[in-house]
């Protein structure tokens, strides 16, 4: 059996946008299954041809409908991992490639070729460079304001004024205490939730498992950032027994190696491991105290989680997971048996009063039978 499940990133999904969002991951289940080849690299092949799909929606935040930078122009992320081979490809900050999960394959693929002199294959290429790589590997390069959505300028200037007006009425930032979050006002919680990194995981029909993730990162970041879609560890992870994706604020996802702690944690647990505990534990004790030690006191990730366990006859069978902070997060699957894939918004539901202090993650196993 092959299992492809998708993800339009963790924030805030309104229920306007709902059918908008279901549709673009409903479609990247689709493509997936019928794209990659049945062959040992179909994992990997099935998480591209996902991620791209997912990166051609303009309701999303990757490839084309990006956030934009503060300098208004579109800036991408993406990596992809092999869980058979631990091969890893990534790009950075790229801003003329409709599909940035496809460069991020290329430069897996590249790693795994021989070099005549013996020079080591890089992980991740940014800026100019990835872009030149891209070019070179026969791959198709856009004039960067092709990749500017409508609906992408829009949002980028209704908060690059806020911004404006902003720094008018406080003055630059306080440096004094650098790595100390400062306090947002609510109104400006819509630009907060503007993170939903796409990505997906993959169980192809040989048991082999990959995940890939791909993101125009924060709305207004400075140029050149590059967030946790970029980052090794960060933003997706895969191995023999599980393959991760991840969504949220790539800082501190990145200063925890958030996708890679998920897969080790399960990697230790070993065939007992309760999975629950494993996402409740890092998301709410580690990586809470991670983000409130620099002052961040609502941290955000989203976590989609597929993990290899056995069943009565000791056989081995795929669990799908979600997890997330953050009030919402958008998941779609299917499998080769399935007729027609499934997608929905998981809403997490209000804190308990009295209970503002801590933060709690919605986790949910998702069943892949009918």
């Amino acid at each position: 059996m092959q299992v492809v499940a998708v993800h339009g990133g963790a924030g805030f999904h309104s229920l306007s946008s709902a059918p908008e969002v279901k549709r673009a991951l409903r479609s990247a289940c689709v493509r997936a299954i019928t794209d990659g080849p049945g062959s040992v690299t179909s994992a990997l092949q099935a998480v591209s041809a996902a991620v791209a799909a997912l990166e051609d929606e303009e309701c999303l935040n990757a490839g084309y409908g990006s956030n934009l930078t503060l300098s208004g122009t579109v800036e991408c992320d993406a990596s992809i991992m092999d869980g058979r081979t631990g091969d890893f490809g990534a790009v950075g900050a790229v801003p003329d490639v409709q599909h940035p999960i496809r460069a991020a394959h290329e430069v897996l693929r590249y790693s795994r070729k021989p070099d005549p002199l013996a020079r080591i294959p890089p992980l991740i290429l940014v800026s100019t460079g990835a872009s030149q790589f891209v070019e070179m590997q026969g791959l198709e390069r856009r004039p960067p304001a092709t990749m500017i959505s409508p609906r992408a300028h829009q949002e980028w200037k209704k908060w690059r004024d806020e911004l404006e007006a902003a720094q008018a009425r406080n003055g630059a930032p306080d440096a004094d205490h650098p790595g100390q979050a400062q306090s947002v006002p609510a109104q400006f919680d819509g630009l907060r939730n503007r993170q939903d990194t796409v990505g997906a995981v993959v169980w192809d029909a040989a048991g082999d498992l990959a995940a890939g993730v791909s993101s125009g990162g924060l709305l207004l970041k400075l140029p050149g950032r590059v967030g946790e879609a970029g980052i090794y560890g960060a933003g997706c992870w895969a191995t023999r027994n599980a393959a991760c994706s991840v969504s949220g604020a790539g800082e501190y996802i990145t200063r925890m190696s958030l996708a890679r702690a998920i897969c080790d944690a399960v990697e230790a647990a070993g065939d007992d491991a309760d999975t629950h505990e494993v996402l409740r534990q890092l998301l709410e004790t580690e990586f809470y105290r991670l983000c409130s030690e620099r002052g961040e006191s609502s941290p955000q990730a989203g976590v989609l989680l597929l993990v290899k366990e056995q069943d009565a006859a000791g056989q081995p069978k795929p669990r799908l997971w979600c997890a997330f902070t953050t009030n919402s997060m958008a998941v779609g699957f299917t499998t080769s048996q399935s007729q027609k894939p499934f997608a929905t918004i998981l809403r997490r539901p209000p804190r308990a009063p009295g209970n503002d202090s801590e933060l709690s993650a919605y986790i949910t196993a998702l069943p892949l039978s009918p």
